[in-house]
């Protein structure tokens, strides 16, 4: 049997490091995120009685760690790699098979949006009955897969659709550098059937129409039909959603809110003005002075 050695690897989170190796460590990819969740894997058990061990991931080829702030990894890592390594050519399992969960099936595949900070992470699956938007953790408190996202330094914004996730990062990075590591995360964490939203979460629907129609004038009601219908399809398909927010009826400017992709996007301007205006003031004419995104 051939001995396996590691590499360590720099991650772009200096909180995450990767020890490579240059062949199959396991099936598949297997985290924990705490002792608890590691019944099934003697290494990860071991692994977490290191004080500074925060999240462990197996993949095919590497094993990955996050740590906790009281140290930093060029002072131990060297430590690490030794004990992984001593424990990998000892034979040990790294995951029992017998009690690896059944894993849902699944797909997720990135897609580049007009936005250059954002990309839209979709899934073969339905993820959420409604959308929702997080602008920080604090507001993702009842929403256990942006919890997890957020957990990346470089993670801004998450917006949660239908079957797909968009994600608005930070300048720090580039996303060549991070595509396949949040779409890999994004991909385990379904198909090990963990909870995308709590069921408390959808009675606060972020940043959501809100309006009752019979309440609101006939063009207002006009104005969210051509939303509806012509409107959100498209941007659906960019990774990101508007809501109707009021009509002013004197100044016939309609206000709208963006979400996803289209918040804080340079071209959403553009789309405002030669897409939606214009295709307001063509259905609806003589009503519709203009469109504004208005900014939470």
């Amino acid at each position: 049997m051939d001995t396996i050695s590691l590499n360590i690897q720099t991650t772009t989170s200096d909180t995450i490091i990767k020890f490579t190796a240059d062949k199959a460590l396991t099936s598949g990819s297997h985290q924990y995120n705490n002792i608890d969740e590691a019944k099934n894997s003697p290494l990860a058990q071991q692994l977490f009685h290191l004080p500074f061990v925060k999240r462990v991931l197996f993949s095919a080829n590497f094993i990955a760690l996050e740590r906790f702030s009281i140290v930093e990894w060029k002072d131990v890592q060297e430590e690490v790699k030794e004990q992984l390594e001593n424990y990998l050519n000892s034979g040990d399992p790294i995951v029992l098979e017998d009690h690896i969960q059944k894993k849902v099936p699944v797909e997720v595949y990135a897609e580049v949006t007009p936005n250059p900070s954002v990309l839209k992470f979709v899934a073969n699956k339905k993820l959420v009955d409604v959308d929702f938007e997080f602008k920080n953790k604090d507001e993702a408190k009842d929403a256990p897969l942006a919890i997890e996202l957020y957990n990346f330094p470089f993670v801004k914004e998450i917006f949660i659709s239908e079957n797909y996730v968009s994600i608005t990062k930070s300048d720090v990075v580039e996303w060549s550098d991070i595509t396949v590591e949040i779409r890999s995360f994004i991909k385990e964490f379904i198909a090990n059937g963990n909870t995308i939203v709590n069921s408390t979460q959808q009675k606060v629907e972020t940043k959501t129409e809100i309006h009752n129609t019979e309440d609101l004038d006939e063009v207002s009601k006009q104005i969210i039909s051509i939303l509806d219908e012509y409107i959100k399809p498209a941007v659906a398909a960019d990774g990101g959603n508007i809501l109707f927010n009021s009509y002013d009826s004197e100044t016939k400017i309609v206000n709208v809110v963006l979400q996803g992709a289209c918040s804080g996007c340079p071209s959403s301007t553009v789309t405002l003005k030669n897409g939606i205006e214009n295709m307001l003031k063509q259905l609806i004419p003589g009503k519709i002075e203009g469109v504004v995104a208005v900014n939470y």
